[in-house]
Protein backbone atom coordinates (compact mmCIF):
# COMPACT_ATOMS: atom_id res chain seq x y z
CA UNK A 1 0.00 0.00 0.00
CA UNK A 2 1.69 3.28 -1.09
CA UNK A 3 2.14 5.66 1.80
CA UNK A 4 1.73 9.45 1.77
CA UNK A 5 1.36 12.28 4.27
CA UNK A 6 1.13 16.06 4.38
CA UNK A 7 3.24 18.12 6.72
CA UNK A 8 4.66 21.51 7.64
CA UNK A 9 8.39 22.19 7.60
CA UNK A 10 9.46 23.20 11.11
CA UNK A 11 13.18 23.76 10.48
CA UNK A 12 16.57 22.08 10.62
CA UNK A 13 18.52 20.75 13.57
CA UNK A 14 21.01 18.00 14.28
CA UNK A 15 21.03 14.80 16.31
CA UNK A 16 23.58 12.13 17.19
CA UNK A 17 23.16 8.46 16.38
CA UNK A 18 24.19 5.47 18.50
CA UNK A 19 27.76 5.70 17.19
CA UNK A 20 28.04 9.36 18.17
CA UNK A 21 27.98 10.60 14.58
CA UNK A 22 26.23 13.91 13.89
CA UNK A 23 23.25 13.76 11.50
CA UNK A 24 21.67 16.93 10.06
CA UNK A 25 17.88 16.53 10.00
CA UNK A 26 14.81 18.50 9.02
CA UNK A 27 11.89 18.42 11.46
CA UNK A 28 8.47 18.09 9.83
CA UNK A 29 5.11 18.34 11.57
CA UNK A 30 3.64 15.39 9.68
CA UNK A 31 -0.11 14.96 10.01
CA UNK A 32 -2.44 13.96 11.33
CA UNK A 33 -4.31 13.82 8.03
CA UNK A 34 -7.88 12.66 7.53
CA UNK A 35 -9.28 10.79 4.54
CA UNK A 36 -11.99 12.95 2.94
CA UNK A 37 -12.79 11.06 -0.25
CA UNK A 38 -12.00 7.82 -2.05
CA UNK A 39 -11.69 7.81 -5.84
CA UNK A 40 -11.99 4.69 -7.97
CA UNK A 41 -11.35 3.74 -11.59
CA UNK A 42 -15.02 2.99 -12.22
CA UNK A 43 -16.27 6.37 -11.00
CA UNK A 44 -13.35 8.77 -11.43
CA UNK A 45 -11.01 7.05 -13.88
CA UNK A 46 -8.23 6.44 -11.36
CA UNK A 47 -7.62 5.11 -7.85
CA UNK A 48 -6.73 7.64 -5.16
CA UNK A 49 -7.55 8.90 -1.71
CA UNK A 50 -8.06 12.56 -0.90
CA UNK A 51 -6.77 13.73 2.47
CA UNK A 52 -7.07 16.96 4.45
CA UNK A 53 -4.49 18.59 6.69
CA UNK A 54 -4.53 21.46 9.22
CA UNK A 55 -7.98 22.20 10.59
CA UNK A 56 -9.38 25.68 9.97
CA UNK A 57 -12.40 27.64 11.14
CA UNK A 58 -15.63 27.10 9.23
CA UNK A 59 -15.89 30.80 8.34
CA UNK A 60 -12.67 30.55 6.31
CA UNK A 61 -14.11 27.87 4.00
CA UNK A 62 -16.09 28.78 0.87
CA UNK A 63 -19.47 27.20 0.18
CA UNK A 64 -18.38 24.55 -2.37
CA UNK A 65 -15.63 23.24 -0.08
CA UNK A 66 -17.91 23.44 2.94
CA UNK A 67 -20.39 21.19 1.13
CA UNK A 68 -17.58 18.81 0.21
CA UNK A 69 -16.51 18.46 3.85
CA UNK A 70 -20.09 18.12 5.08
CA UNK A 71 -20.77 15.36 2.54
CA UNK A 72 -17.77 13.45 3.85
CA UNK A 73 -18.76 14.13 7.46
CA UNK A 74 -15.24 15.28 8.34
CA UNK A 75 -13.64 18.35 9.82
CA UNK A 76 -12.63 21.28 7.61
CA UNK A 77 -9.04 21.63 6.49
CA UNK A 78 -6.73 24.22 4.97
CA UNK A 79 -4.90 21.82 2.64
CA UNK A 80 -6.32 19.02 0.49
CA UNK A 81 -4.20 16.70 -1.62
CA UNK A 82 -4.59 13.34 -3.33
CA UNK A 83 -2.41 10.24 -3.19
CA UNK A 84 -2.62 7.54 -5.83
CA UNK A 85 -3.21 4.11 -4.32
CA UNK A 86 -3.61 0.60 -5.71
CA UNK A 87 -6.70 -0.26 -3.69
CA UNK A 88 -8.85 2.56 -2.24
CA UNK A 89 -10.90 0.01 -0.30
CA UNK A 90 -8.01 -0.27 2.16
CA UNK A 91 -8.99 3.22 3.37
CA UNK A 92 -12.17 4.56 4.95
CA UNK A 93 -13.55 8.10 4.81
CA UNK A 94 -12.79 9.72 8.15
CA UNK A 95 -9.75 7.53 8.77
CA UNK A 96 -6.84 9.34 10.39
CA UNK A 97 -3.32 8.97 9.02
CA UNK A 98 -0.44 9.76 11.37
CA UNK A 99 3.32 9.97 11.22
CA UNK A 100 3.68 6.34 12.32
CA UNK A 101 3.00 5.14 8.75
CA UNK A 102 6.72 5.86 8.31
CA UNK A 103 9.34 4.27 10.52
CA UNK A 104 13.05 4.75 11.11
CA UNK A 105 15.10 3.83 8.06
CA UNK A 106 12.29 4.29 5.51
CA UNK A 107 13.15 6.03 2.23
CA UNK A 108 10.83 8.88 1.23
CA UNK A 109 10.39 11.46 -1.51
CA UNK A 110 9.65 14.99 -0.25
CA UNK A 111 7.80 17.50 -2.43
CA UNK A 112 7.76 21.20 -1.58
CA UNK A 113 7.70 24.69 -3.07
CA UNK A 114 11.13 26.28 -3.27
CA UNK A 115 11.89 29.65 -1.69
CA UNK A 116 11.26 32.71 -3.83
CA UNK A 117 14.39 34.61 -4.92
CA UNK A 118 12.66 37.51 -6.65
CA UNK A 119 13.90 38.95 -9.94
CA UNK A 120 17.43 37.72 -10.63
CA UNK A 121 19.96 38.04 -13.43
CA UNK A 122 21.02 35.30 -15.82
CA UNK A 123 24.15 34.44 -13.81
CA UNK A 124 22.24 33.62 -10.63
CA UNK A 125 19.18 32.22 -12.39
CA UNK A 126 20.85 30.00 -14.99
CA UNK A 127 24.50 29.78 -13.95
CA UNK A 128 25.90 31.85 -16.82
CA UNK A 129 29.56 32.80 -16.80
CA UNK A 130 30.42 36.45 -16.34
CA UNK A 131 32.60 38.77 -18.34
CA UNK A 132 36.06 40.13 -17.43
CA UNK A 133 36.37 41.77 -14.03
CA UNK A 134 38.78 44.46 -15.17
CA UNK A 135 37.70 48.11 -15.07
CA UNK A 136 38.18 48.56 -18.78
CA UNK A 137 35.62 45.92 -19.68
CA UNK A 138 32.08 47.11 -20.32
CA UNK A 139 30.71 43.57 -20.10
CA UNK A 140 30.35 42.07 -16.61
CA UNK A 141 27.05 40.39 -15.76
CA UNK A 142 24.91 40.90 -18.84
CA UNK A 143 23.30 37.91 -20.60
CA UNK A 144 24.97 38.56 -23.95
CA UNK A 145 23.49 38.33 -27.43
CA UNK A 146 19.86 37.18 -27.58
CA UNK A 147 19.73 35.58 -31.01
CA UNK A 148 20.53 35.70 -34.71
CA UNK A 149 20.24 38.93 -36.64
CA UNK A 150 18.03 37.50 -39.38
CA UNK A 151 14.83 36.58 -37.48
CA UNK A 152 14.90 39.95 -35.66
CA UNK A 153 13.21 38.48 -32.60
CA UNK A 154 14.00 36.56 -29.43
CA UNK A 155 13.15 32.85 -29.65
CA UNK A 156 10.89 31.32 -27.00
CA UNK A 157 12.72 29.49 -24.24
CA UNK A 158 15.75 31.77 -24.27
CA UNK A 159 17.42 31.80 -20.85
CA UNK A 160 17.13 35.37 -19.60
CA UNK A 161 16.83 37.34 -16.35
CA UNK A 162 13.53 36.87 -14.55
CA UNK A 163 11.74 35.48 -11.53
CA UNK A 164 13.55 32.69 -9.69
CA UNK A 165 12.16 30.19 -7.19
CA UNK A 166 8.60 29.33 -6.07
CA UNK A 167 8.72 26.10 -8.06
CA UNK A 168 7.62 22.58 -7.23
CA UNK A 169 10.73 20.67 -6.15
CA UNK A 170 11.05 16.96 -5.34
CA UNK A 171 13.99 15.47 -3.46
CA UNK A 172 14.15 11.69 -3.67
CA UNK A 173 15.41 8.91 -1.43
CA UNK A 174 15.68 10.83 1.83
CA UNK A 175 15.94 8.74 4.98
CA UNK A 176 13.54 8.93 7.92
CA UNK A 177 15.76 9.17 11.00
CA UNK A 178 12.98 9.25 13.60
CA UNK A 179 9.18 8.98 13.64
CA UNK A 180 7.19 10.29 16.62
CA UNK A 181 3.44 9.73 16.20
CA UNK A 182 2.64 11.15 19.64
CA UNK A 183 4.02 14.55 18.64
CA UNK A 184 3.20 14.18 14.91
CA UNK A 185 6.88 14.64 14.12
CA UNK A 186 9.20 13.23 11.47
CA UNK A 187 12.94 13.80 11.41
CA UNK A 188 14.23 13.47 7.85
CA UNK A 189 17.94 13.31 7.07
CA UNK A 190 19.23 16.30 5.13
CA UNK A 191 17.38 19.33 3.80
CA UNK A 192 14.00 19.54 2.08
CA UNK A 193 12.53 22.18 -0.23
CA UNK A 194 10.77 25.32 0.93
CA UNK A 195 10.77 27.81 3.79
CA UNK A 196 9.81 27.23 7.40
CA UNK A 197 6.04 26.73 7.80
CA UNK A 198 5.86 25.64 4.16
CA UNK A 199 3.66 22.74 3.10
CA UNK A 200 5.46 19.54 2.11
CA UNK A 201 4.24 16.23 0.74
CA UNK A 202 5.99 13.12 2.05
CA UNK A 203 5.59 9.99 -0.05
CA UNK A 204 7.07 6.53 -0.14
CA UNK A 205 10.18 6.65 -2.36
CA UNK A 206 9.51 5.44 -5.89
CA UNK A 207 13.21 4.75 -6.58
CA UNK A 208 14.21 3.34 -3.21
CA UNK A 209 17.14 0.92 -3.49
CA UNK A 210 16.02 -2.67 -3.10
Amino acid sequence: MPKGLLGIKVGMTQIFDDKGELIPVTAVQAGPCQVIQKKTVDKDGYNAVQVGFMEINERKVNKPMKGHFEKAGTKMYRYIREFRVDNPDEYEVGQEIKADIFSEGDKVDVVGTSKGKGFTGAIKRHGFGRGPSSHGSSYHRRPGTLGAKGPARVFKGRKMPGHKGVERVTIQNLEVVKSDADRNLLLIKGSIPGPKKGLVIIKEAVKAPQ
